[in-house]
């Protein structure tokens, strides 16, 4: 039987690096739905919340619109970095997830 989760148990592999891009960026959970919605994408910021933390699956829609938002391509965002054992990367750079939202 096919199991629709990561080896980890979340649900997609992209929320962590949208957490990590948002956090590099700067801007709430709340103001990456706004930007996302300016884009078309029908979002709250209870369901970024629930991306980021994996527990809620990714449309193809989605991952388009997310990525046009943060500056990344949709392979850089599906790229299956080793969490814990190599940083997560966006154009070649490591980002942080440990970077306070001011």
């Amino acid at each position: 039987m096919f199991i629709n989760k990561t080896p980890t148990g979340r649900n997609n592999i992209c929320g962590e690096k949208i957490a990590a891009l948002r956090t590099k960026m700067g801007i709430s959970q709340r103001k990456l739905a706004d930007r996302l919605q300016i884009a078309g994408l029908d979002i709250d910021k209870n369901a970024v919340q629930r991306i980021e933390a994996g527990k809620r699956f990714v449309t193809d829609i989605e991952l388009k619109k997310i990525a046009l938002v943060l500056s990344i391509t949709v392979d850089e965002l599906l790229a299956e970095d080793e969490i814990g054992k190599s940083p997560l990367r966006c154009h070649g750079q490591p980002l942080t997830t440990h970077n306070n939202v001011g």
